[in-house]
């Protein structure tokens, strides 16, 4: 074993790699993907990490890293691990309060001073199998994590394959592999410790525990210079691993519409449907002003809530840039579920435009539904995503709101919608109906069809509609027969 190279020329990181952790985050990726960290966030064993004033969420991960040995580029997954010259133990640090603004390339979240401590030892890669490979991560003495490379998505030597497609692995270039399970918050005060080793070859070699102390940062973000520290529920739950460790509540979720009650309500129009709320003493559950974007369509599912608020500067600093509320929306959409957003009722915002339209299609939306409008209106049409909306307008976010939050109860169009409503859209515009009455509300909005699709019988017959429409008791009688009859055959 030798000392760890202390300022590689490139340090590349991996998003998501082992199946304990995407399991915990909710989603497997189909191919691995990247970030850079700046050399200067190296840290030492026995050194410190500060925890900036004014944040919370300062999150440990103990990972694998890989030192390179020899050049490479283009090389196969067969040739990969032959360039792999050390193995030693990491601690991908990182800022959730940081985080959205710089979603996915975490320069910020993830390149601060010390926050990729490496070492204490470097393992020679050529004595150990990367598929037997540990790692363990102890914070005041307390097993967090404890996983082997048997748990990897994508193998050791795939990820030095991948990355030498696209630019030349230096040696003293530095890989991290990801973190599984059990990452979480660290606060000033706490001491880290991760561990590789490879406890199955021959004398067991290990890098020794890279220790890590927090501290107490005092000087503050300055907000005119960039955007400052935010933080919701889902950073405090990601951070913290599950909002039960988050001191949060859990989310009650609303069960997925069954297909039979699916079936019923595709059957039904939503004046049939709006009818049968009206006799129950609900007035208010149409979205007003929105017309579909494809002819014809027809959305069925689950509301998934996004809300705007005005436009403000200091609001959009913080709110408006990186992973904000409108992209996690469209991110963290379900199978069947309809985004439903509040815009205000201002047709002149564009509150999708075709990327995240695509995004919902490939999560399998059932539609979008927004009191405002839509940019790259016939874009989004072509993509095939039923959207609601008071029509097409070209401008972009920044202009009238700022993405504020999801899965709240918001007013769209005049209705309040709250996360798991039932909403149907049709030709005739859109309506939302309370959980708890779908089921009833349904099957007698179909019951109603099927009558007066036998009263439109008898009116095209050539009987005026006195009497029948509605049907009087001489006409109920008939229609009893009639439905009678035909059940009976």
């Amino acid at each position: 074993m030798t000392a760890p190279i202390n300022r590689p020329g490139k340090i590349i990181a991996i998003h998501l790699s082992y199946a304990s952790r995407a399991d915990q985050r909710g989603r497997r990726p189909a191919s691995p993907s990247y970030f850079f960290k700046p050399a200067s966030s190296v840290g030492v064993s026995g050194g410190t990490v500060e925890r900036p004033a004014g944040t919370e969420l300062l999150a440990f991960e103990g990972e694998i890293a890989l030192v390179i040995g020899t050049a490479a580029r283009r090389v196969s997954l067969d040739e990969a691990w032959a360039h792999v010259g050390g193995v030693t133990a990491s601690n991908d640090l990182g800022l959730y309060d940081l985080r959205a603004n710089d979603k996915g390339s975490n320069v910020r979240s993830k390149g601060g001073d010390g926050y990729t401590p490496l070492g204490p030892e470097l393992i020679d890669a050529r004595t150990v199998d990367p598929a037997a490979l540990r790692v363990r991560t102890w914070v005041n003495g307390e097993l967090r994590q404890d996983d082997t490379t048997a748990g990897l998505i994508f193998p050791l030597a795939q990820l030095v394959a991948d990355l030498s497609q696209h630019f030349t692995l230096d040696p003293g270039d530095v890989i991290l592999t990801g973190t599984p399970a059990g990452s979480s918050v660290i606060v000033p005060g706490d001491v880290v410790e991760v561990e590789v080793d490879a406890p199955d070859a021959p004398g067991a070699p290990t890098s020794g525990r890279l220790v890590t102390t927090v501290t107490q940062g005092e000087a503050p973000f300055d907000g005119d210079l960039g955007s400052l520290p935010a933080v919701d529920d889902l950073q405090r739950t990601e951070a913290w691993g599950s909002r039960e460790e988050a001191g949060l509540p859990p989310v009650e979720k609303t069960p997925a519409l069954s297909p039979e009650l699916r079936a019923k309500l595709l059957e039904a129009p939503t004046a049939g449907l709006s009818a049968q709320l009206r006799k129950r003493g609900h007035h208010s559950c149409f979205i007003d002003g929105v017309s579909v974007n494809i002819p014809g369509s027809k959305i069925v599912g689950t509301a998934k809530t996004l809300r705007f608020v005005p436009f403000r500067e200091d609001l959009f600093k913080t709110h408006g840039g990186g992973y904000n509320a409108q992209k996690r929306a469209f991110d963290a959409v379900e199978d069947g579920e309809i985004i439903v957003i509040e815009a205000r009722g201002d047709a002149t915002t564009g509150t999708l435009g075709d990327i995240l339209a695509l995004r919902a299609k490939v999560r399998g939306a059932a539609g979008v539904v927004t009191d405002g409008g839509v940019r790259d209106f016939d874009a989004v049409a072509e993509i095939g995503l039923p959207v609601f909306s008071q029509g097409a307008h070209p401008s972009v976010l920044g202009r009238k709101h700022v993405p504020w939050d999801v899965d709240v109860t918001i007013s769209c169009g005049g209705a309040t919608v709250q996360p798991g409503d039932i909403i149907v859209g049709d030709s005739d515009g859109v309506i939302v109906i309370p959980p708890a009455l779908a089921e009833e509300v349904a099957a007698d909005a179909v019951a109603q069809e099927i009558e007066d699709a036998w009263i439109a019988e008898q009116v095209a017959a050539g009987h005026p509609v006195d009497g029948v429409f509605p049907l009087n008791a001489e006409w109920r009688a008939r229609y009893e027969e009639a439905t009678a009859d035909r059940s009976a055959r």
